[in-house]
């Protein structure tokens, strides 16, 4: 049967994965200086670092989850809900989420959602 922690874990790392955002670009002449150059950006920038702890603790809490979650559950409630945590990230950044057809779609995801984790806990009561 499928816990409220459960859910609530799967809930948390969607929002761990989809409020991060990406590296910057970073160009340098030769492919070892480019390589040096990334690895320095990746280690000593923080506004890279944090987000990059947010996303892989995301990952921790996602493998510990499936352990005792149903697979057909844990995949689409994670990563459907992924989606809508980058776009929510991103307008609360400033950007530009896609207007009412973004809305709407973000309202579709979450219908997916519910009827998932309904139809898991109604299977298994």
């Amino acid at each position: 049967m499928v816990s409220l922690l459960e859910v609530l874990c799967l809930v948390i790392v969607a929002v761990l994965w989809g409020g991060t955002e990406g590296i910057e670009e970073v160009k340098k002449g030769s492919v070892v200086l480019q390589f040096l150059a990334e690895i320095q950006f990746l280690f000593l920038n923080y506004k890279y670092l944090v987000p990059f702890l947010l996303n892989q603790s995301g990952s921790v809490i996602y493998y510990l989850t499936l352990a005792s979650t149903d697979l057909s559950l844990a995949v689409p409630v994670s990563n459907s809900l992924t989606f809508l945590f980058t776009l929510l990230t991103g307008k609360l950044l400033g950007e530009e989420i896609g207007g009412k057809r973004a809305v709407f779609g973000m309202f579709l995801t979450m219908l997916g959602v519910t009827l998932c984790v309904a139809s898991s806990v109604g299977e298994n009561s």
